[in-house]
């Protein structure tokens, strides 16, 4: 197929993607979806697990996979163009910084790109223009069900993959927002929707004094409760499931990790109610989220803010919109304390 380049093998095609003409630019990123596809496939294989002890010829790699050599090659020289792996030299990969955190002991970062490249995105994004027409999800139209969370009860394997991807996105965000956030004060801390307790028990473990409630869908809080008693914290975490927009345990503080986007405002309001009635006078309300920034500099919230739009039917937030979130809730912010993450810690009280 033509490419918007001027010849084949010219020097524009090895330029950094900003230094390429607008149309060179433009055709790149359409090309976005074979991305997402190509580290699928990496990630699945292990290659960056296999590039741990040095580079490999192709035809190694191939035979310790069981994949086509010649797709694989093509499929590794395209990623090294972006510096997802390197060619040292003819047909023989290494890993660079960029692929090393697809290594399966490397960090957090795994999960999370384990979910995002899942082709669930891409079979469920070939139904975009259902949210663009109408905003609503593209959930039933992609998936076939009314919302994500019945097609993640109805697939646990797909469900495994997402509660891994968050348990991941905590353990990359909880150092940073434990160097600048103080919890000290706080008796009993209530993560309300906290998966299997990462984020709660980072913070009990800095914090000694402080008891904590784990409280989630009982399909997660299964896992929950064995990943607390494997770290020994049971006699510390109580592990509740129920329905957030019902109610939620009673504790001196609230915390939500990645929750609130999940849902548009009326839906969102509601379940800020529920925290509002289960909270003392003094009690404090802790959301970790994204807080969108005006401009048009480089903001991965505002690409997420789309996934929230197609997924779950929420969105990510201003600072602006979560002060009058939580004034339509009762609350009242009283800080926002950013970190090295993509979360920051927003505080809110009684108003």
């Amino acid at each position: 197929m033509p490419t918007p380049s001027s010849s084949a093998g010219s020097a524009k095609e090895t330029q950094p993607p900003s230094q390429l003409p607008p149309e060179a630019q433009l055709y790149q990123l359409g090309l976005g979806f074979m991305v997402t596809a190509a580290l699928h496939e990496m990630l699945e294989a292990g290659i960056a697990d296999k590039l741990d002890a040095g580079p490999k010829p192709v035809a190694e790699l191939a035979r310790a996979t069981g994949l086509n050599e010649d797709a694989l090659y093509r499929t590794l020289r395209a990623l090294a163009t972006l510096g997802v792996f390197t060619e040292t030299q003819p047909r023989t990969f290494a890993n660079t910084p960029v692929s090393e955190p697809m290594r399966h002991d490397s960090g957090p970062m795994r999960g999370m790109l384990a979910f995002i490249t899942n082709p669930l995105h891409l079979r469920s994004f070939a139904h975009f223009h259902h949210s663009m027409t109408t905003g609503e999800t593209i959930v039933e139209a992609g998936l076939g069900h009314k919302m994500i969370w019945d097609y993640f009860g109805a697939n646990p394997d797909e469900a495994r993959v997402f509660d891994d991807a968050m348990t991941s996105m905590s353990a990359a965000v909880m150092p940073a927002v434990l160097a600048t956030y103080d919890f000290s004060g706080i008796g009993t801390l209530v993560d309300v929707a906290g998966g299997h307790g990462f984020v709660l028990t980072s913070i009990l473990e800095k914090y000694p004094p402080m008891r904590g409630v784990l409280f989630d869908m009982e399909r997660v809080c299964v896992g929950a409760r064995e990943r607390i008693k494997k770290i020994g914290m049971e006699g510390r975490v109580r592990v509740e499931s129920g329905d957030f927009f019902q109610a939620v345990p009673q504790g001196d503080a609230i915390v939500m990790k990645h929750i609130i986007h999940d849902w548009a405002d009326a839906e969102a309001r509601k379940i800020l109610e529920t925290c509002h009635r289960a909270l003392p006078a003094h009690g404090k309300l802790i959301l970790m989220e994204t807080v969108l920034q005006p401009g048009n500099a480089p903001d991965l919230g505002k690409w997420i803010d789309l996934e929230m739009l197609a997924f779950p039917g929420g969105r990510e937030r201003t600072e602006a919109e979560f002060r009058a979130l939580f004034a339509s809730a009762g609350f009242k912010l009283t800080k926002v304390t950013p970190n090295q993450s993509p979360l920051a810690a927003i505080e809110a009280v009684k108003a």
